[in-house]
């Protein structure tokens, strides 16, 4: 055995030996190490070297002290990712000067990211995620001028990006979620000129966005969520004819959202929620075929519905063509005004409607005709074939408590027009869409009576209907709800029996029939004065018999009565004739009209 070979299995016999266990790892061993190229977890290059280490499916528990980096020159990849590995990251480890893809991902690694790290000059993929490493981003990270892909997130570093980012040319993904980074985003990032997917959310940033941003043509993805970003988006952001995704929401941003966001046309989602936008032009998605999701929940956006996003005066007739593929539309918590577009209705794939929180006025639109995206239960493998892309958190007020709940967007179908002034009453339409899954109109004027149909959504997992002015009964249809798992009518001015249904028996929560002084039955008390509806139904049927009763008595007797009279009255053979005549023809006369009148007393009793 060559003796440069004979030192990789001498060094790594020793690590073995130093580990607390090393399960899946037997075949290490000298007595063996002719074999070298056989031992498990590792793979050889043409001449026997060691080219690649992977114990990510090994049980190994230790450290990588006794870890000999100097003995591997010709190492290209190093996979200790899922592994019960801790202590520290040694600084030998930029003796791996061939190494070209490292992974150190959910260990239990500590301490901080070496500077010797600028060593691995071959460096094409780099992971450290899920770690507890803290300290800085080390400035010799600018040193690995071929790295092609850079994750580290889910770590604990901390300050600001070194400027030294800017020279990693060849850079196509960028991913530092989840740390504790501040400062600015370096001017230098603009250089990075192959970059595609830019990943910052969930950190500290501040500051403004910067203009070299605009440089970055082959963007793809834009992820800024939750930092401290403030100031205007560059208007140039949607030069690139390839960014499919801009991320920016729990930010600081003002002004006019940007109008060139989708000048590529290629933009499939934006969520630009809980930021200070102001106005939104009205030709900014003009171009935006392929968009699916638009979320702008709390900005201070003013104007008139009609007149925002791409909505210019009456919604112009490019607005639905111009966004079929759109799946989610999220204005919540602005200051929208005016009454809800029926040309609104026209986006042919919508499943998520939120409108809440604004100050929209009028009836609910009533023809939901085109909502085919929420006529039917979602295919989601066949719409949404990458799910883990479609996560989206959805805000609900119970009880005075903001829930959060994280959704799947692709399962999900939901309209929520909660706390605006809308007025009239709820439409029929809206039963048609048996696709919902919740519907939320609490917080309204409306009045009138709920849908007798109400039942047909037997998806609707969650309805509010609560702070309004509803009255009447709680149609029977509400038996029919088999899904409904959150239910709050309270606060309107409903009155009778609630219906039963299997459903409807495990919310046995009271509050959220309160505030309807007429309503009785479970889990309310019971109702004493009020028959069931099976009495109702034999009291109807009685009611029908008795009314067919004294209509026969009272014609028999009027026409008997005249009958017996016009004998005396009538005393020529000629006056009597036209006499019977005349009531015979009245008899035939009351007779129809008597049925007539049955027949409308049985309709509206079978209703």
């Amino acid at each position: 055995m060559r003796s440069d070979i004979r030192r990789e299995a001498e060094a790594l016999v020793k690590w073995k030996a130093s580990l607390a266990s090393a399960d899946g790892l037997g075949s290490w061993s000298l007595a063996n190490s002719t074999r070298l190229c056989n031992w498990t977890c590792i793979t050889c290059d043409s001449v026997r070297h060691i080219r690649g280490l992977d114990i990510s499916l090994a049980s190994v528990n230790g450290t990588l002290d006794e870890f000999d980096f100097s003995a591997f020159p010709h190492l290209k990849e190093l996979l200790l990712y899922n592994t019960y590995l801790h202590g520290t990251i040694p600084a030998g480890i930029g003796n791996l000067t061939s190494l070209v893809k490292l992974d150190i991902g959910n260990t239990n690694v500590r301490g901080h990211i070496p500077r010797s790290i600028g060593q691995l000059k071959h460096l094409a993929e780099l992971y450290m995620v899920d770690l507890g490493l803290d300290g800085t981003l080390p400035e010799e990270i600018g040193n690995l001028t071929n790295l092609k892909e850079l994750h580290l997130s889910a770590l604990s570093v901390t300050g600001p990006i070194p400027p030294s980012i800017g020279m990693l040319m060849k850079l196509r993904v960028l991913s530092l979620i989840g740390n504790k980074l501040t400062g600015s985003i370096p001017t230098e990032i603009g250089n990075i000129t192959e970059l595609q997917i830019m990943r910052l959310s969930y950190n500290y940033l501040d500051g403004q966005l910067p203009g070299t941003i605009s440089h970055l043509r082959k963007l793809q993805e834009l992820d800024l969520l939750n930092n401290q970003l403030e100031g205007h988006i560059v208007p140039e952001l949607g030069n690139t004819s390839l960014l499919d995704s801009v991320g920016i929401a729990h930010n600081n941003f003002s002004g006019l959202f940007p109008s060139s966001i989708c000048v590529g046309g290629a933009l499939t989602t934006i969520a630009a929620g809980h930021n200070g936008f102001t106005g939104i032009h009205h030709q900014t998605f003009q171009n935006c075929t392929t968009l699916r999701s638009v979320d702008f929940t709390a900005n201070n956006i003013v104007a008139e519905l009609r007149d925002c996003n791409n909505f210019s005066g009456t919604i112009p007739s490019w607005a639905s063509k111009s966004l079929p593929e759109l799946n989610f539309l999220r204005l919540s918590s602005n200051m929208f005004d005016g009454i809800i577009p029926h040309q609104i209705l026209q986006f042919r794939k919508l499943q998520v409607l939120d409108l809440s929180e604004n100050k929209l006025t009028g009836p609910v639109p009533d023809d939901f005709t085109n909502f085919t995206g929420m006529a039917q239960e979602q295919d989601i493998d066949s719409i949404y074939p990458d799910r883990s892309s479609y996560e989206v958190q959805i805000h609900i007020v119970w009880k005075n408590v903001d829930y959060v709940y994280h959704l799947m967007i692709a399962a999900m179908a939901g309209i929520d027009l909660s706390g605006n002034f809308l007025s009239q009453e709820i439409p029929k339409g809206l039963t048609t869409l048996v696709g919902l899954r919740y519907l939320n109109l609490s917080g309204n004027h409306l009045s009138g009576y709920i849908p007798e149909d109400i039942g047909n959504l037997v998806l609707l997992e969650s309805l509010d209907l609560s702070r309004n002015q509803l009255r009447g009964e709680i149609p029977q249809g509400f038996a029919d709800l088999r899904s409904i798992s959150a239910l709050n009518l309270s606060t309107n001015m409903l009155s009778g029996r609630i219906p039963m249904g299997d459903q409807l028996r495990t919310l046995v929560d009271q509050s959220i029939y309160s505030n309807n002084p007429g309503l009785c039955g479970f889990p309310l008390e019971d109702c004493k004065n009020s028959p069931t509806p099976t009495q109702t139904e034999t009291s109807l049927d009685e009611d029908k018999e008795t009314l067919w009763l004294y209509c026969f008595v009272a014609a028999g007797f009027i026409f008997g009565f005249w009958l017996y009279w016009g004998i005396f009255l009538f005393r020529g053979e000629t006056w009597r004739y036209l006499f019977y005549q005349y009531v015979d023809n009245m008899q035939a006369k009351v007779i129809k009209k008597m049925c007539s009148c049955m027949k409308r007393f049985q309709a509206n009793g079978s209703e």
